[in-house]
């Protein structure tokens, strides 16, 4: 999997993640933090991320995976930059900034990571003066969500006088390994292969058989609903990216979880997107009668794992209910659809799916994924699913960086052909942002897209507020089934025709508001 996106990197599918971060130096000796105070902070806690460090080593011909080794020319100052933007220095400038940046390419011939300090936000509301903000970009073969977070962790402290690290940094440089010397592993590997192939297919071998029974029994279906219909979202992306997002409170996203008993907090935010989705393509015309799909990375990472570099994911199709207009009844829906697919990625097993992927030839992986990208694929073969929504928790209490105190977090996503448009959900303390990584092209307007985020939240927090009520007044307009005609003598008299009767739209109440207004002022929600 993490070979995956090294082979599909291009110039336009840059395939990093990170996010934008956004800090308060209040807490920080002196209320001020310098660019060398982070880089002095940054240098001193090195030793814990196994990440920062390595660099990737590819095969002649990719005829293996490649390799990760310790940089032996790594310098801290190549990936730590430091910016400021211009005045006025507000909350579009920083996302535009944010997206350029994104866009850009990681340079693979060295550790795959870059931290961007932007300075000059002293005219985004609700943020104090002062503070700046960091865009983070590291390459998806070394981390998935959750290792990004250890990542954050290990350049973190629980308080801001933290003292420094006692324990002394034993990290050793490697030598870059000749070609010669990847071609014999590569060989070596090419040999050992079909024995794991067999592994992992004898421990897969249940994992179907379960699937098989699951399905006969109708544990879960597999349906038609589960492949999403071509949108504007999945064609071939161009090199140009858009970013924005919406904080919501926590404590409303679990009071709303309660209106649908069963539902899970994810599921809420899966209704959330859906909702956002259905009001913008339906603004321009282009809604699809059938439902869009997300597909819904699992991480599958073990306690013992927490540190290690690369992926530890499965993923499942997650229906959005953007044929249902009625914000409640899209939450039921969607609550039913993900507890089909669970049940389907549990009898499969989520781990079996990972270890599967991991004896794919190295070769047939990345000319598959060339010839994918340079055929334009993506504008005739479409994905089962029509973006990606990852859903990752971040720290439930304050962290801080250089002893400045981190308020507000916004994740960003890579994008590839045939997936113009990618969600981040992570919280932070009280909050959750719901942020949207996009191919310009394709969404050329997004902050239109972070109004229908917040518009869909409004609504749906108001419907479930008003559960009992707003179930009765859909149940009234929902006109009851007609009688059925008692059978002539000689012939069966044909059922009346169903008809859907329209459910009348909940007005919005309350605002969400900007990741950034949200990160110092989530006690009025």
């Amino acid at each position: 999997m993490d070979a995956s996106f090294v082979a599909m990197e291009t110039r336009n599918s840059p395939m990093h993640i990170g996010s934008i971060l956004i800090y308060n130096p209040e807490t920080a000796p002196g209320g001020f933090v310098r660019f060398k105070d982070i880089l002095r902070f940054f240098e001193s806690r090195m030793q814990l991320s196994r990440t920062v460090r390595q660099r990737l080593v590819r095969v002649p011909f990719d005829l293996d995976y490649p390799y990760w080794i310790e940089d032996p020319d790594f310098d801290l100052e190549y990936h730590v930059r430091h910016l400021a933007l211009p005045k006025p220095g507000d909350w579009r400038q920083l996302c535009i900034q944010a997206a350029r940046i994104f866009a850009r390419p990681l340079d693979l011939n060295r550790p795959p990571w870059e931290f961007t300090v932007i300075e000059g936000l002293d005219n985004i509301p609700g943020i104090p003066k002062g503070s700046y903000a960091m865009v983070t970009k590291v390459h998806h073969a070394a981390i998935d969500g959750m290792s990004g977070i250890d990542l954050l962790e290990a350049l973190h402290t629980l308080v801001p006088n933290a003292p420094p690290l006692e324990t002394p940094d034993t990290w050793q440089p490697e030598q870059v390994p000749s070609p010669a010397s990847l071609v014999a592993r590569s060989w070596l590997n090419a040999v050992a292969n079909p024995v794991r192939q067999l592994e992992v297919a004898a421990k897969a071998v249940p994992g179907l058989a379960r699937a098989v029974k699951g399905l006969a029994t109708k544990d879960f279906a597999l349906h038609g609903e589960m492949l999403a219909p071509r949108t504007r979202f999945n064609q071939v992306i161009s090199a140009n990216r858009v970013v924005e997002g919406r904080s919501v409170p926590l404590a409303a996203v679990k009071a709303i979880r309660e209106a649908v008993p069963g539902a899970k907090v994810n599921d809420v935010f899966l209704t959330i997107i859906g909702g956002a989705m259905r009001k913008y393509l339906e603004a321009k015309d282009d809604l699809p009668d059938k439902t869009l799909t997300a597909m819904a990375p699992i991480s599958v990472r073990g306690k013992d794992e927490k540190g290690d570099m690369g992926n530890q994911v499965a993923a499942m199709i997650a229906p959005l209910g953007t044929h249902i207009e009625d914000p409640l009844e899209r939450l039921e829906y969607v609550y039913s659809q993900t507890t089909n697919s669970k049940a389907m990625t549990d009898a499969l097993g989520a781990r079996n799916m990972t270890e599967m992927s991991k004896v794919s030839p190295a070769l047939f992986l990345a000319l598959a994924a060339q010839a994918y990208t340079r055929l334009g694929l993506a504008n005739r073969v479409a994905l089962p699913f029509t973006t990606v929504v990852t859903n990752v928790p971040g720290p439930p209490v304050p962290i801080y960086s250089a002893g400045a105190r981190l308020e507000s977090m916004m994740g960003l996503l890579c994008l590839t052909d045939g997936l113009g448009l990618g969600h981040v959900v992570q919280s932070y303390v009280k909050e959750a942002t719901i942020a949207f990584t996009a191919c310009r092209k394709l969404l050329p307007d997004p902050e239109f897209y972070a109004q229908c985020i917040e518009d869909s939240f409004n609504e749906l927090r108001e419907a479930a507020a008003n559960a009992p009520e707003h179930r009765a007044a859909r149940a009234k307009a929902t006109p009851k089934a007609a009688p059925k005609a008692k059978p002539a003598p000689k012939s069966a008299a044909k059922p009346a025709a169903r008809t859907k009767a329209a459910v009348a739209k909940p007005k919005a109440t309350g605002k969400t508001k900007t990741t950034a207004k949200s990160a110092t002022k989530a006690k009025k929600h």
